[in-house]
C-alpha cells in the first residue's frame, strides 16, 4: 500500500544487522523486568520512572532556520509526558553549535546540546533542512555516519533526507521526501531510489517521511514498531490524531488548477470501515458510492494512493492487529470479526503483511486487560 514502504527484511537484512540487534538486546531489558513475557503499561511505566536510564534516547538535530512545526512533530510524539501511559522514550534536541537558534517563526530557540548528544541517543531525528540546496557541513556528516555506525537509528521529516542521503547511507535504497523536494532529491542524490508517492520509508535502521504532516505519521509508526500498535493508538488519540493514515502524499500534492475536484471518499471508508465483519467486495463498495467499480478504483488511486481491494485489507489487518493486542480472542474468532473467512487465510494475510505470525506478535504486544 502506499502510506509507507517497510522494507522487506530479507533486502535489508545485513545493513541494518547492528540496529536491529542493538533494538532487540533494548526490548529483552524491558520485558525481563516482568514476570510475563509481555510488559503491561503499568509496569513498563514503574520500570522506566524507577530506571530512566532504560528509557530510549531520541535526539532531534536543529539546523538554523528551523521548521518549528517539523521539530514539534519528533518532541510531540517522543517528548511529551502524558499522564496514565509510559514514558518509553528520553527526548532531547541538539545542534551543530550550541545557543540560539533562528526558527523560520520569526524567533530563536536556544539549545543547549551540540553534536555530542548524538553519541548517546538510540534514534535521531532530522526534522526538516532548510538549507538543503547546500552541502551539509562535514561535521554533521561524520556524526551522522558514526552514529550509524554505532547502531543509531535515524528518521528524517521532510528536508531532512538531504542531509541523511549526503551520507550515503541511502545509495540504493528507497527514500521520499516533500512532493515539491522530489525533483531536487532525485537530480542530487541519483543514487537514491526516490518514490514520490508514499508517506513514508522505512528500512529500520534508517526512515524518511514526506512533508511536514507526514513526520507524524513516521513517529507514529516507529512508536508502533517499538510498542504496539495498542500504544501509538494512545499516543495518537492524545494528539487528536489518526494512529495511522492511508493512501500517499499524492492525495496531497498540488491538483490541476482546471477540471472538478473528485468527491471526497471519506463517507464510503467510514461506512466500509465499520462493516469489516461482513464478506465486503468491491462491487459493495461501488454499489454503495453508486458508481461503477471502474469509476470507483480511479478515485480509491487518485484520493489514496492505493486499490479499494487493497485498502479493504489494510483495514482488516490493523483492525486484527488492535484485536490480537487487546483481547484473548481466538485466531479464529478474530478472523471472523475482521473478515478474513477463517484462522488459515487470516494467519497468511497478516504474515504477508506484518512479517510475523499472529501468535508471534500477540505474544510481543499484548496489553494486560484492566478493570
Amino acid at each position: 500500500m502506499a502510506t509507507g514502504i517497510i522494507a522487506s527484511p530479507t533486502s535489508e537484512t545485513a545493513r541494518a544487522t547492528k540496529y536491529n540487534a542493538k533494538f532487540r538486546d533494548h526490548k529483552r531489558v524491558m520485558s525481563s523486568w516482568s514476570a510475563k513475557p509481555i510488559t503491561p503499561p503499568s509496569v513498563l511505566k514503574d520500570v522506566l520512572e524507577h530506571y530512566p536510564a532504560m528509557a530510549h534516547r531520541v535526539a532531534a538535530l536543529a539546523h538554523a532556520p528551523q521548521s518549528t512545526f517539523e521539530l514539534a512533530c519528533a518532541a510531540e510524539v517522543f517528548g511529551l509526558h502524558r499522564p496514565g501511559l509510559p514514558e518509553p522514550y528520553q527526548f532531547e534536541v541538539c545542534a551543530e553549535k550550541p545557543g540560539p537558534l533562528a526558527t523560520l517563526a520569526g524567533f530563536d530557540m536556544l539549545v543547549t546540546n551540540d553534536l555530542t548528544a548524538l553519541r548517546r541517543a538510540d534514534t535521531i531525528v532530522i526534522p526538516g533542512w532548510q538549507t538543503y540546496p547546500e552541502p551539509a557541513p562535514p561535521a554533521i556528516v561524520r556524526a551522522l555516519q558514526q552514529a550509524h555506525r554505532r547502531g543509531t537509528r535515524i528518521i528524517t521529516i521532510c528536508s531532512g533526507v538531504f542531509p541523511l542521503a549526503q551520507t550515503g547511507l541511502l545509495d540504493g535504497r528507497r527514500a521520499t521526501t516533500h512532493w515539491a523536494l522530489v525533483a531536487d532529491l532525485t537530480a542530487r542524490f541519483p543514487n537514491v531510489q526516490v518514490d514520490p508517492d508514499v508517506l513514508y520509508v522505512d528500512h529500520g535502521d534508517v526512515a524518511s517521511s514526506a512533508g511536514a504532516g507526514a513526520g507524524i505519521d513516521l513517529c507514529l509508526h516507529v512508536v508502533r514498531t517499538d510498542h504496539g500498535a495498542a500504544h501509538a493508538a494512545h499516543v495518537a488519540r492524545h494528539m487528536v490524531m489518526p494512529p495511522h493514515r492511508e493512501g500517499g502524499q499524492r492525495q496531497y500534492a498540488e491538483l490541476p488548477t482546471s477540471g472538478p475536484v473528485p468527491d471526497s471518499l471519506a463517507p464510503l471508508l467510514d461506512w466500509a470501515t465499520a462493516r469489516l465483519h461482513e464478506p465486503l467486495t468491491i462491487n459493495d463498495l461501488a454499489a454503495k458510492a453508486q458508481m461503477s467499480g471502474r469509476t470507483l478504483t480511479r478515485r480509491f488511486a487518485t484520493q489514496l494512493g492505493t486499490s479499494p481491494g487493497q485498502w479493504l485489507l489494510a483495514q482488516r489487518i490493523a483492525a486484527t492487529r488492535a484485536l490480537l493486542e487487546e483481547t484473548d480472542l481466538s485466531v479464529e474468532a478474530i478472523a471472523d470479526r475482521v473478515g478474513l473467512s477463517s484462522a488459515v487465510n487470516l494467519r497468511r494475510r497478516f504474515h504477508q503483511a506484518v512479517r510475523t505470525t499472529p501468535a508471534a506478535y500477540r505474544r510481543t504486544f499484548h496489553q494486560a486487560r484492566t478493570s
